[in-house]
């Protein structure tokens, strides 16, 4: 049984990719844990996955011929790893979800795996993240709710944008060096245990791209294990280089997962607050887009508009 299992996917990003896989296989090897390391490539068309197999022979990889996004392609490799299967003998004692747009500190993986294991009842970690030039970079959050909602669309005083009202933890929680609970990190790092994923089960392959970790990490809470921010494991994420390539499409699948993130999770008059929100949002993004001549904003944007006139 292995202590760790690692899982990497990849869309369109060799290179990260494989500056991510030397630091975390550097990490590993200094760390004492035994770990497989698995790469899942969701249709790249940049040679990703030849690349890491002529770079990493001792890495799994799985080429997917389409792409599935981020909760599907993770879960193709935990379904690989045995999850969901009678036999849970051989599991690891814990998964580790991590993105291809980072680059690993020495001891982080070892500092994660230590505050996961160090309490039974904390079933879910994520690491302190930085920005590549060592700026400070929020690394995990409130669970999202109206105020998050204005914040994203309408004038906001800086001092609220940076604190709790928009869901972010203080900065003094991170700088104290101690693990802290947080409603969900950053889905860049994410550690659970492996009784976590038997109890909750996957990824919820309805979100294609972004808010899979908060529904994951509402359901773990609801389950009754601890979320924890672990500052000792220090991680760098370079943030949204494979979204980034698809602008538009982001645009479009962010507000869907968001949309459904607040039918699945509030209640009925909550999703509709949110709904009205997001409406108005979009017309005052619309109004921007047309006067900056941003067409394709505009198509993305009235594509988001009617999502959320839909019941």
């Amino acid at each position: 049984m292995a202590d760790l299992a690692v899982i990497i996917v990849t869309w369109n990003v060799r290179d990260l990719a494989l500056a991510a896989l030397e630091s975390l296989l550097a990490d590993l090897d200094s760390s004492g844990l035994a770990a497989d390391v698995y790469v899942v490539d969701s249709a790249s068309s940049d040679g990703s996955a030849e690349a890491v197999r002529a770079a990493f022979p001792q890495v799994r990889v799985f080429a997917s011929a389409e792409n599935l996004g981020f909760g599907r392609a993770n879960n193709l490799a935990l379904r690989e790893i045995g999850f969901g299967r009678p036999d849970t003998a051989h599991l690891p004692k814990a998964v580790y979800l991590l993105n291809p747009d980072t680059i690993t500190y020495p001891g982080a993986t070892w500092a994660l795996y230590k505050a996961l294991m160090a309490q039974a009842d904390v079933g879910l970690v994520g690491a302190r993240l930085s920005y590549e030039d060592g700026s400070f970079q929020h690394s995990a959050f409130h669970f999202p709710g109206l105020r998050q909602l204005w914040v994203e669309f309408f004038p906001t005083p800086g001092r609220l944008i940076e604190g709790e009202f928009n869901g972010r933890y203080p900065r003094a929680r991170y700088e104290g060096g101690q693990p802290f609970p947080v409603d969900f990190p950053l889905g860049a790092t994410m550690m659970l245990r492996r009784e976590v994923i038997q109890q909750t089960g996957l990824f919820d392959e309805q979100f294609f791209m972004y808010c899979e970790e908060i529904d994951w990490a509402w359901r773990i809470h609801k389950a009754g294990w601890r979320v924890l921010c672990v500052p000792a494991a220090r991680v760098v994420h370079l943030a949204g280089q494979s979204t980034g390539q698809a602008r538009p499409q982001s645009i479009i699948n962010l507000w869907m997962s968001r949309l459904r993130l607040f039918r699945k999770h509030y209640p009925a008059w909550k999703y509709h607050a949110a709904r009205l929100m997001v409406q108005a949002g979009m017309r005052r993004r619309l109004e921007q887009a047309r006067r900056d001549g941003a067409e394709p904003l505009l198509q993305a944007y009235r594509t988001v508009y009617e999502l959320a006139r839909r019941p």
